[in-house]
């Protein structure tokens, strides 16, 4: 095959990258010449992107890996199930974010470009085969992202936000460029095929990088005890803005993890599943006991993220044949229901500005009737209260980590089930039980829409359809995990 033939064959097979690369250039020259104005029709063209990249990523999954651009990037399976998720997410955040930004008087043209260069990094993080696609994948959604948190630069908190994700993001690229450089060191490649090859008895530099990477990563997915930033972005960050960080960033970074332990470093799982383990059981603690006291809903959502990541990092953990399906799996059930509830907080304006305490949402039930069920209903899924689709997730997270021998994290994490229980239910009984608080202000079409979705997905076809979403994954992953070579 020649240059150009592989070039080419390369670019029919990044079909959804080139669609996001290509709008993000056209949308950047139309919102020079039209401005702001432009801010509306971008959002929705971009959303509409994302649509046709996540289901022609769905639409081309090759049966078997197929590595393309010299060995930089693979689309296989599991890449495919990742982009699909991603994409559906962050189209229906950006719908969110182009409703509230007008509704504050914020809509500018770049915020659906930046999105879009976001969503581009995590297609690359889901299909990264060598250390130097891995790099670029993230620091193309991280920069992307620290824009976004402080978009509102007249709001204190959101420059805050801004601020404190850059400085802290810039600590974990460090040190995940720091965990690449000694892999690259000492296995004398950045391709994960031939890190692979290197990987044997006494090599501990690789070992000490890939901690060092692995911790990069868990900073990216908000696990304890890299989870500094999370309370504080999600509080600080425009309502969309928090919800595109709460879904789509954590399942790029959660296949870009399953991606470096499942691939190169397969055959030092007895050294991986230690650290994975570790941050595992720190998230689940974290999470669940620093929500209990939280009085901002979205503080709440921030720490409960934390502990759903303990979740999948406990699934991970479980080893590429049971563990990378139960993770997939957790995270395409938590999504829906995460963006439903960021949509209703979405919906809590009152005399045209938006409020956040969990004391807000009082009487909700006798106010809005609709809201309040939707809501309880996503509190319940991420319970993991059957039969709604949260339980799915959980089940198997729990399965595969009680399969793989790790039957001490599983306990903690029914541990944490419990607690977690708690602080749901709490904003549970606020809603229903609760003295009115003053009614809120109309709500816009997108949020209810977008909640009433989610609520669908969560409730209804998911659980209807939880077996074919399973076996969907399940193939994904299975045709893209090799068995690791032998050291």
């Amino acid at each position: 095959m020649t240059d150009v033939e592989a070039l080419l064959f390369s670019l029919s097979w990044s079909q959804p990258e080139l669609w996001l690369a290509g709008f993000a250039l056209v949308a950047t020259l139309v919102g020079a010449a039209f401005g702001d104005r432009a801010s509306g029709p971008l959002s929705i063209g971009a959303a509409l992107v994302m649509v046709i990249a996540a289901t022609l990523a769905a639409l081309h999954r090759p049966e078997t890996p197929v590595v393309i651009f010299n060995g930089s990037l693979v689309v296989d399976g599991f890449s495919a199930a990742v982009k699909t998720i991603v994409g559906y997410s962050a189209a229906a955040t950006l719908l969110l974010a182009s409703e509230h930004l007008q509704r504050s008087g914020d809509r500018r043209f770049e915020f659906p470009v930046l999105v879009t260069l976001a969503v581009l990094g995590m297609f690359v993080m889901a299909s990264a085969h060598d250390l130097i696609a891995l790099y670029i994948g993230v620091e193309l959604q991280s920069l992307a992202a620290y824009v976004m948190a402080a978009f509102r630069r007249d709001d204190a908190r959101s420059s805050e936000a801004g601020l404190k994700y850059f400085v802290l993001g810039a600590l974990s690229s460090g040190l995940l460029l720091y965990g690449a450089s000694l892999i690259y060191g000492f296995a004398g490649s950045v391709k994960f095929a031939e890190i692979a090859t290197q990987i044997g008895d006494g090599n501990a530099g690789l070992t000490f990088g890939l901690v060092f990477l692995l911790c990069g990563l868990a900073f990216k997915m908000s696990a304890a005890p890299f989870h500094m930033w999370t309370p504080d972005v999600y509080e600080g960050a425009p309502t969309p803005v928090t919800a595109f960080f709460a879904a789509a960033p954590k399942m790029a970074a959660v296949a870009l993890m399953a991606r470096v332990i499942y691939g190169p470093f397969g055959a030092l799982e007895a050294q991986w599943v230690q650290v994975i383990a570790a941050l595992a059981a720190i998230s689940l603690v974290v999470g669940s006991v620093a929500a209990l006291v939280q009085t901002n809903i979205k503080r709440l959502m921030a720490y409960s993220s934390i502990a759903n990541m303990g979740f999948v990092l406990m699934a991970l953990a479980a080893g590429a044949k049971e563990g990378a399906p139960a993770a997939l799996l957790y995270m395409a059930l938590y999504l829906p229901a995460t963006i439903g509830i960021f949509a209703v907080i979405q919906a809590m304006w009152r005399d045209g500005k938006p409020v956040e305490d969990v004391a807000d949402l009082a009487g909700l039930a006798r106010r809005t009737p609709w809201m309040a069920y939707i809501l309880t209903a996503l509190l319940f899924s991420l319970t993991g209260i059957p039969p709604l689709a949260g339980f799915f997730g959980k089940y198997a997270a729990f399965l595969a980590t009680v399969n793989a021998g790790l039957v001490w994290l599983a306990i903690l994490a029914g541990l944490a089930t419990v607690v977690g229980a708690g602080y749901y239910l709490r904003v549970v009984k606020v809603i229903w039980f609760d003295a009115p608080a003053p009614a809120f202000d109309r709500t816009g079409g997108a949020v209810v829409l977008t909640a009433g979705v989610s609520a669908a997905l969560t409730v209804l076809v998911l659980v209807v359809g939880a077996g074919a979403v399973q076996s969907w994954i399940a193939i994904s992953a299975a045709t893209s995990f090799a068995a690791p070579p032998l050291p």
